[in-house]
């Protein structure tokens, strides 16, 4: 195919996207404006970073999260390959080495001789066909050129990432490694346990501390799933204590029961030689960071690799702004990733391969893929997309999203399993029905 495609941002869903255009055969252009141009959370110009946290969520088959990346391999997905390589213990979720994650992407990227990769920062929407996949932290000129074109108003959210600490600087003999209900120092994450006087204490020096944004936000300024510490606890004190900090499932070998309340930390990479708070997206200053998350049991002479930040994320309003493949309609551009407001790190994955699959279809004259709406992506889609959505807010899948079984189980086990049989089924008939997009998947083994 002699025809070249332009894909701004060498994110998750840009490399995605890059990747799968190149293997139908297509040349790709894929511009990245870091070095020269830093965003205020990227803490390298790799391939693909993750910026908030390192973890992919669940792999489990009955949950949404897990059903997607079955649909991904289904499908595909080079990105979703690397997290597997790079892949470091999580219990039930897929959770990668960063660094190890970004080199095998920008190794896949940079090997392919269809693919050029261009240094520069683009500050207006290219000419021909492109898919912007800019990520929430979008530049400001081309985020202005993008709103200019599809004429909605700005729209934009709160986000922040967790600290990471020195894996040599946590106290092991106060923090202990289990999963929830299973054998201590078997499990795949550390715990550090807090007693009630520990718990009071924490919290009442969480909320009162030095916060780098000093204002006290509104529900709908911060995106659900990456709300501060500090402003979940502000909603009651005990608010952790059933959250984040949930203690069911774990055993205290210091003292044979239950802690009141317990922070866990999750492993950055395969060596585990640095962990992250899990839960712990902050915008508390960084000296208040070490002063506050240092009255955490086990963390009193924590070394921080990297502290916690804020920043605003901005996406478009999509389902008024783009069709149904995320094309801006009457243009040969579409758009990919967290500025459509799909939200979490497998959606902007999947977001980029069906922006490439689409961009194909149209260059090729096929019919634009429509994946069914029983499923985990598909669903996503007909929420992002639909313009009887109100009140448009970023969104991880979930099975809120599914279309409505005809006739539920009552038991929401059941339920959420008769809900994924129905996914797998219609999605593997649907890949049968598109040789032209996916060759042979619809009679692969899952």
């Amino acid at each position: 195919m002699g025809q070249r495609v332009t894909v701004v941002g060498a994110g998750l869903a840009g490399c995605e996207c890059a990747l799968q255009l190149a293997r139908r055969g297509v040349g790709v252009r894929l511009y990245e404006q870091r070095p020269t141009h830093a965003s205020p959370a990227h803490h390298t110009a790799g391939f693909a970073e993750l910026v908030c946290s390192n973890s992919l969520k669940s792999t489990k088959p009955d949950v949404a999260a897990g059903l997607l990346k079955r649909e991904l391999d289904r499908m595909g997905s080079e990105l979703l390959g690397c997290a597997r390589q790079a892949s470091v213990p999580a219990g039930g979720a897929l959770a990668v080495d960063r660094a190890a994650f970004s080199r095998l992407v920008g190794e896949r990227v940079e090997a392919s001789p269809l693919i050029e990769v261009v240094r520069k920062e683009v500050t207006r929407l290219p000419e021909g066909p492109s898919v912007i996949a800019a990520g929430p932290l979008c530049s400001e000129a081309l985020f202005d050129a993008v709103s200019a074109v599809l004429g909605g108003s700005r729209m934009s959210f709160f986000d922040a990432a967790a600290p990471i600490v020195d894996a040599d600087s946590i106290d092991r003999e106060v923090a202990f490694s289990q999963s929830r209900y299973e054998e201590q120092s078997t499990g795949d994450y550390l715990n550090c346990p807090l007693n009630r006087d520990e718990y009071d204490a924490f919290v009442d020096a969480l909320v009162s501390a030095e916060r780098v944004l000093a204002r006290d936000f509104e529900q709908s300024d911060l995106f659900c799933a990456c709300q501060p510490v500090e402003e979940v606890a502000r909603t009651g004190h005990d608010s952790l204590r059933f959250g984040a900090l949930k203690p069911v499932g774990l055993t205290d070998p210091r003292t044979g029961r239950r802690p009141w309340a317990a922070v866990q930390l999750r492993a950055e990479n395969e060596a585990r030689t640095a962990y992250n708070l899990v839960g712990f997206q902050t915008n508390l200053t960084w000296p208040e960071q070490r002063r506050v998350f240092r009255m955490i049991a086990g963390l009193g002479q924590a070394d921080f690799l990297r502290y916690g930040v804020m920043h605003r994320n901005s996406f478009v309003d999509a389902p008024r702004a783009l069709d149904r493949t995320f094309a801006v309609p009457g243009t040969s551009t579409r758009l990919a990733g967290q500025i459509t407001g799909t939200e979490g790190y497998v959606e902007a994955i999947a977001s980029g391969l069906l922006a490439a699959l689409n961009t194909y279809a149209a260059l090729s004259g096929q019919a634009p893929v429509d994946l069914p709406r029983t499923g985990a992506l598909g669903s996503l889609v007909a929420y992002a997309t639909d313009p009887q959505t109100v009140d448009y807010q970023p969104m991880h899948v979930n099975f809120g999203l599914f279309a409505p079984l005809a006739d539920p189980p009552r038991n929401k086990a059941e339920k959420r399993h008769a809900l994924a049989e129905r996914a797998r089924a219609d999605f593997d008939a649907y890949l049968a029905a598109r040789p032209d997009l996916f060759g042979d998947a619809g009679s692969r083994e899952a």
